[in-house]
Formats: structure tokens, sequence, C-alpha cells
């Protein structure tokens, strides 16, 4: 069984316990956060803001997708998409809009603050290490300002709000692997990188532990993918120099630096645990669902 099917499985377990608990069924609403696996148009609507144009915006993005619609940096539906249909809810709309809207309406059941590019990190603490974000500069700090802004237009009082949020399946991510995308392509050496991690953590980690302040009770926390199978990385690091997985063809040295931030945000998310022990802290293993699909391709039609 993959991450989504587990991930799914352990998320309609704990909407029947909520009905034990009276939460009044499932889930009421997504909240996510995150990149360009989360993304469901927030950097569309800004590319149109600012006057900028992306690939990814362009066909055959969206070829598949319900609308044939681009948006997503996908050609159909994201694991987003696919939560809400199996939990009964609509499609989660993008924060970023051009026509004046009544959030109150249009959120009530989902909201979506990620944007496709984006960083844990700041741009400037970022730009500090000579590290440049290309698509944009809406970090994980700046989505959780968007969110803190539109709550009450969204549910009104600081007691709705708790309520909204408690009944609200909450997606922190994926983010992070951004962080880690610029610098790998831009040729940093590997303890500039591995320095980078403890930071990108504690950003993740302080928004976790803001939201739980705030009412959250279920948060759902990806790790990050096995960029060493990434053909872009693959590309433009791969050298004789390199060890390859004899298995996958994966750059090794990035695998294990996605293995270590994931190890490092798990005990991070394990102290949260014992903090808060009526939250629930689920970790989305993202590496070992990617890794079943390049370990035996065949299974999986590719």
């Amino acid at each position: 069984m993959t991450c989504f099917p587990r991930l799914l499985v352990t998320l309609l377990l704990l909407c029947c316990v909520g009905r034990l608990y009276g939460n009044n069924g499932c889930y009421k609403s997504i909240i996510s956060f995150g990149d360009s696996l989360a993304d469901t148009g927030n950097l569309k609507q800004l590319s149109k803001i600012r006057n900028r144009e992306f690939l990814v915006l362009l066909p055959p993005y969206g070829e598949s997708f319900l609308d044939g619609s681009t948006g997503r940096c996908s050609n159909g539906r994201l694991i987003i998409d696919f939560l809400a249909e199996s939990l009964g809810l609509p499609l989660v709309p993008p924060y970023v809009h051009e026509k004046k809207i009544d959030n109150a309406v249009a959120f009530a059941q989902g909201v979506n603050y990620a944007v496709a590019g984006a960083t844990a990190l700041n741009s400037s603490v970022l730009a500090a290490r000579g590290i440049l974000n290309p698509l944009t500069n809406a970090s994980l700090e700046v989505q959780f300002e968007w969110f803190k802004r539109s709550l009450p237009s969204i549910c009104g009082n600081t007691s709705d709000c708790k309520n909204y949020i408690g009944h609200s399946l909450i997606l922190v991510g994926e983010i992070g692997g951004n962080d880690y995308n610029y610098p790998i392509l831009y040729r940093l050496p590997v303890d500039e990188l591995n320095s980078l991690v403890p930071l990108v953590i504690d950003t993740i980690i302080s928004v976790v532990n803001e939201l739980i302040e705030m009412g959250a009770r279920t948060l759902v926390i990806p790790g990050n993918f096995p960029v060493g199978c990434l053909s872009s990385y693959l590309t433009a690091c791969g050298s004789e120099k390199e060890e390859y997985d004899p298995a996958t063809g994966c750059l090794v040295r990035l695998n294990e630096f996605a293995k270590y931030h994931n190890d490092v945000l798990q005990t991070k998310l394990n102290q949260i645990r014992e903090l808060h022990p009526n939250v629930n802290v689920i970790y989305a293993d993202y590496y070992n669902a990617a890794m079943k699909i390049y370990r035996s391709p065949d299974k999986f039609g590719t």
C-alpha cells in the first residue's frame, strides 16, 4: 500500500473516531500550505497579476484535468484533489483570486495557500546565502500570513475560527523541497546544503505549533521525495564521480540527503505529539511511497 492509500485510511479512521466523540462527522474543510505538489492555481493567478508566464501554466499541463485547465503542476489531479474527493469535499480552491468573492462562501469547505515554487524559508534568508528563487517569494511564512489575514472573512470571530480550524484537515506541505532544489542545481557544497535542514524544519514546526495553538486537531506534514531519482538532478548532478543505486539508478548522495531531512522532521513531529497527545499529527511518507515506483516501475505501469 502506497503513501496515499495509507494516509486516506488513517484520515477515514480518524473521522470515525471523531464521530464517536461528537466531532459532527468528518472534516468540514481542507486548509493547505505548500509548493507545486499542492498548488491548485495560486501561481497561475499570481502570474496573471504580475504579467508573467511559466511553462507549467501552459499545455500539455492540465490536459487530463476535469476541464482541461492548467494551474496545477500536473497533467491532471494532485494528491490534494484525490483527498478532497475521497473525503466528500469539493476540490480546494486557490486563495489568490482575480475577482472579489465572498470568502465565507468560497472558502467554507477549503482554501489552498500553496504556491508552486514556494520555499519554507523566506526569500531574504535564502538570498543571503546566494540562493535565488526564480518563481515566487510566497514562502511558507507568506502563505501563513495570508491564512491569518483571511480568517476573519472566512469564519468570523476567534471562537468560530477556532472551531473552523479544529474541524479542518490541514496539510502543511510538502514544503521545503525547493529550499534544497535551487542550491542543488546551483551546485552548493553538501555541508552548506546540510546547514539548511535545521532552518527549514524549524520553520515548518513553528507553523505547525501555531496552528495547534489556533485550534488545529488534524495535521498532515509530508516529508521530502527521493530527489536523487528526479530526472532534472540526474541530468544536472550526474557524473562518473557520483554513486548510483544499482537497483534504481538514483543518485545515492541526494537520496541520503532527503532521508536526513525526513529523519529530522519526524523527530520534531514526535516531540509535538508528546506535547499535544490529543492532536493528530500525521507524517506522510512521500519518500518510501515514491521509492516503490522507482524500484518496481512495471507494477505501476511505468
